[in-house]
């Protein structure tokens, strides 16, 4: 089994920084693609920003440019740092990882329980 924990939200003024990290851990063999989704109240869970176990990253296009995921293999980390927040950026923010453990038979797809982030003056 894989477990995701993440921390770093709060509450932000429009305009703020907030750094978002998340780590794996457990019976980790490898793991793949990683990265952050929000869910903001009444919407489907979107996609953020993805990075590649070779850090090529990708970007929903409303935090192109304000947001930057990076990523360390060697601790199985994946962080998310947010500028320039907007209110519209305001949700829970969930980890995500497609690894491979010892205990499962292939690969599998992890989340985090979620962090709040909420932007607002």
């Amino acid at each position: 089994q894989v477990q995701l924990v993440e921390s770093g939200g709060g509450l932000v003024q429009p305009g703020g920084f907030l750094r978002l990290s998340c780590k794996a851990s457990g019976s980790i063999i490898s793991v793949g693609l990683m990265g952050w989704y929000r869910q903001a109240p009444g919407k489907v869970r979107e996609l953020i920003a993805t990075t590649t176990a070779n850090s090529s990253p990708t970007y929903q296009d409303s935090v192109r440019g304000r947001f930057t995921i990076v990523r360390d293999n060697a601790r199985n980390t994946v962080a998310l740092e947010m500028r320039s927040l907007k209110p519209e950026d305001s949700g829970v923010y969930f980890c995500y990882a497609r690894a491979l453990s010892t205990t499962e038979a292939r690969v599998n797809d992890y989340w985090g329980q979620g962090t709040q982030v909420t932007v607002s003056s």
